[in-house]
């Protein structure tokens, strides 16, 4: 490892390797973080501030790096971008839960690293950054997009941090980071949220913002980079598959038939069989007949929902690994086999495949850190998700999928999306006897919007900042689709709307957790 020691991300006091000084001078953060990179491709470059040196704990740093297209640090003191980052952001990695090991690409220059092959990669795109925290906030947002696993890391350092962390970020710089990272639109949000709810007027960050370069459709290659995590959670192969279904007895047994072909058999199949008609009897019983090489658990019941469905199945699983499979779903024969190969070569305990329909191509053809949880196609450690469950907050809604990725990250777990791992998602049409549920805020005078699910997610997970972004966006946009064009009379109607919708979200949350 090489360690650069600045001060305030500005100065480097000195340079280690092997705890040993190299007599070598830097002008700037920027000149060695470069410099060194090409000079000690094979080792992690990493940072610290003079302050923290006596407190890295470079016992676990191997466990943090335990693959080579990790960047991560820590912020004990400071953190670059402010919360404010919120108000254009609203995916998870915006919002850092700095107790635990979490993916982020929110950077700071307290405590962190990399390695100087990967750093490399970026140099040609981010060569005239000068600003040393801008520099490795930008690598960490552009390289996610790209297949770069980045991270809040405590273990890094033997202290945590401080109560209340300084953000060094200026507004111009803060503009500009998101002029350059997100869509344009993006500025004008941020410009009217710290307006509206910092009382700030950044006029003049935000006319600047608009000369700088774009990033964010910047692609960096690091397809050669080599892939081997460290990490072991078991060496078992053992995985069985949990399956919801209503009225679609045809699909459900293609599924059977995928599942019986692949290379890696699963040891059970959990199907969970819904029909809300009193004296309705199974239509698989009768089916499932045949001769399966796996054990079939079978459970016919009267209430319908996927997140009940799914909490039933979930108790039944023995198995080290546990595959989400919807009943609709077309299955390569060595899908499980090469999931779980994946899984071990990153080393991370949740993978989501891609999933996508006939004629349909995938949007994202990078292996990366994934912003949301498929509960159709995904495999995931059984250990981790022994202490959560599917929120009855979205049953006959949506989102259940959504909260339970958002359970996963708030215990440290990691989820991974992979294109090369591609499930057919049918998406037949819905079958079984089906009660419309009947929904009490379909009575309110002004109806809820965003839906109270969307709603219950947003408040569970979303900081202050990342709320009042998506409730400005979702003002702006819908403003165009709908028939009050008296823009006053509007933001009126959408404000009675919005408190409908907050009142019934914290309604479903008290209800059922």
């Amino acid at each position: 490892m090489i360690l650069i020691v600045h001060q305030k991300a500005s100065q480097v006091l000195e340079v280690l390797k092997a705890g040993k000084s190299l007599d070598i001078k830097f002008n700037s953060c920027v000149e060695a973080f470069w410099s060194l990179s090409e000079k000690f491709e094979n080792e992690i470059i990493a940072w610290c501030d003079l302050a923290l040196k006596p407190h890295i704990d470079l016992s676990t740093w191997d466990n943090v790096f335990h693959h080579d297209l990790i960047m991560a640090s820590y912020g004990v003191n400071t953190m670059y971008l402010p919360q404010s980052i919120g108000y254009v952001d609203q995916l998870p990695f915006a919002n850092v839960l700095s107790e635990l090991t979490y993916a982020t690409w929110r950077m700071s220059g307290d405590v962190g690293g990399m390695k100087g092959e990967v750093i490399s990669k970026f140099k040609h795109l981010f060569n005239n950054i000068h600003n040393f925290e801008y520099l490795i906030n930008s690598i960490a947002k552009l390289g996610q997009q790209n297949g770069l696993f980045c991270y809040s890391a405590p273990s890094l350092i033997k202290i945590g941090k401080i109560s209340s962390l300084k953000y060094t970020a200026t507004k111009n710089e803060l503009f500009s980071f998101v002029f350059q990272h997100y869509k344009s639109f993006r500025v004008v949000v941020l410009f009217w949220c710290i307006f509206k709810y910092e009382k700030g007027f950044s006029l003049i960050s935000f006319i600047a913002s608009f000369f700088r370069s774009k990033f964010f459709k910047e692609k960096i290659d690091l397809s050669d980079i080599s892939i081997n995590s460290n990490k072991v959670f078991t060496t078992s192969n053992a995985i069985d598959v949990i399956i919801p279904t209503i009225g679609r007895t045809k699909h459900v047994l293609q599924v059977l038939d995928n599942l019986k072909n692949q290379t890696l058999l699963p040891k059970r199949v959990i199907i969970i069989e819904q029909n809300q008609g009193p004296n309705a009897h199974s239509e698989l019983t009768e089916k499932l007949n045949e001769e399966y090489p796996f054990e079939i658990i079978h459970r016919y019941i009267h209430q319908t929902g996927a997140c009940n469905a799914r909490n039933i199945a979930l108790k039944e699983i023995k198995s080290e690994w546990v595959f989400f499979c919807d009943d609709d779903n077309r299955i390569e024969n060595d899908l499980l086999r090469r999931g779980l190969k994946e899984i071990r070569k990153y080393g991370v305990e949740v993978l989501n495949t891609a999933y996508i329909q006939i004629g349909e191509s995938r949007i994202y053809e990078d292996v990366k850190q994934w912003g949301t949880f498929g509960a159709g196609n995904g495999i995931v450690l059984t250990s981790a998700i022994k202490d959560i469950s599917f929120s009855m907050v979205f049953e006959h809604s949506y989102g259940e999928d959504v909260d339970f990725g958002m359970q996963l990250r708030k215990l440290g777990k990691e989820i991974m999306y992979h294109p090369d791992l591609e499930i057919i998602h049918l998406k037949a049409p819905m079958g079984g006897f089906r009660t419309k549920p009947k929904l009490p805020w379909l009575l309110e005078e002004y109806a809820p919007k965003p839906s109270p699910a969307l709603m219950a997610l947003a408040l569970k997970y979303y900081s202050k900042q990342q709320l009042l972004g998506f409730k400005t966006v979702l003002f702006l946009k819908f403003y165009a689709s709908q028939t009050i064009k008296n823009p006053f009379k509007y933001y009126n109607n959408m404000q009675k709307r919005w408190e409908a919708s907050n009142k019934w979200a914290k309604y479903l949350i008290k209800q059922n957790e």
